[in-house]
């Protein structure tokens, strides 16, 4: 005979499997997300393949190409201000832009989550110790903060990395603390602690199934977020350095070039701004299909 803390676990892993189902189906309904996943998708992919892709040098320039508009003769998004050629730049400069803009939130998730999981559960001190400790940080705007350790550790992409993993630990920390708060008093919890179950069974079975979801669609908001801020440091010289292509840095670099060429010195901006678009409706359609009442 089953015992009653399997007969729990099975009607928990039933029921989370209905729902995660649900999510599908309403996402495939919802055409705006549907197609942002797919431009993101074909980004991600001309980042990764881009080695394999028949582009020109991206690192390779000539002063009499320099700046060259879009639709040249074999350069048809222009050339930059060292000639070199836009669309390689561009494509290559992804890679980059998407590794800074998606690594530290997907680091940030995985520590943000354990340790709002912990204090949420554990509750007494240690909830105060960790929650106290991630209150400081909110007591710096997120710019400034990530501007303040990245010129503290020093420019290059894993400094960067470092800097706004640390910036993002603290929001998603008060997400998944306060989901797994309400989480920790439902019933079914009780009936599990009361069958025997361990704290980490609990834990696993049980609040992570219900902490996951809002914490991922929180950290896919923050993805454009960080994308921008790593941009961001970029621009200012403490991020990614020269002559590697990524956008931030080949924006701040062809801003000089602004009354030469705007159409290509606009190109990374326009970049930037297509893939946080994509992103912030991404979430939204994320939020919306694990939303039960929709």
């Amino acid at each position: 005979m089953a015992s009653t803390s399997d007969t729990v676990f099975a009607g928990d892993e039933a029921r989370r499997s209905g729902y995660w189902s649900g999510v599908f189906k309403r996402f495939r309904r919802d055409p705006i997300a549907l197609v942002c996943a797919v431009i993101l998708l074909l980004l991600i992919l001309a980042a990764i393949f881009a080695p394999y892709l028949d582009l020109a040098d991206p690192y390779k320039g000539s002063m009499i190409k320099r700046l060259k508009p879009i639709g040249t003769p074999g350069f048809p998004l222009g050339t930059d201000e060292q000639g070199r050629d836009m669309l390689a730049r561009l494509i290559y400069g992804g890679r980059l832009t998407l590794l800074t803009g998606l690594m530290p939130v997907v680091f940030a998730f995985f520590i943000g989550t354990t340790l709002g999981v912990t204090a949420g559960y554990v509750g007494g001190l240690v909830n105060t110790v960790i929650m106290r400790t991630v209150d400081i940080f909110f007591a710096f705007p997120s710019v400034l903060l990530a501007v303040a350790i990245s010129g503290a550790l020093g420019a290059g992409i894993v400094n960067s990395l470092v800097s706004l993993t640390i910036v993002f630990i603290p929001s998603i920390t008060r997400i998944a603390e306060s989901v797994t708060s309400g989480v920790r008093s439902l019933d079914y919890v009780d009936a599990a602690k009361a069958s025997g179950a361990s704290a980490a069974t609990i834990i696993r079975v049980h609040v992570l199934g219900n902490v996951l979801g809002p914490v991922f669609v929180y950290a896919t908001s923050l993805t454009s977020v960080c994308m921008i801020l790593a941009a961001g440091l970029s621009f200012l010289g403490i991020g990614v350095r020269p002559p590697e292509p990524e956008w931030g840095l080949m924006l701040n670099t062809l801003r000089t070039a602004i009354y030469v060429n705007p159409m290509v010195a606009a190109l990374p901006g326009i970049m930037i701004f297509i893939t946080s678009l994509c992103l912030n409706l991404l979430s939204d359609g994320l939020r919306s299909a694990m939303n039960v009442k929709d």
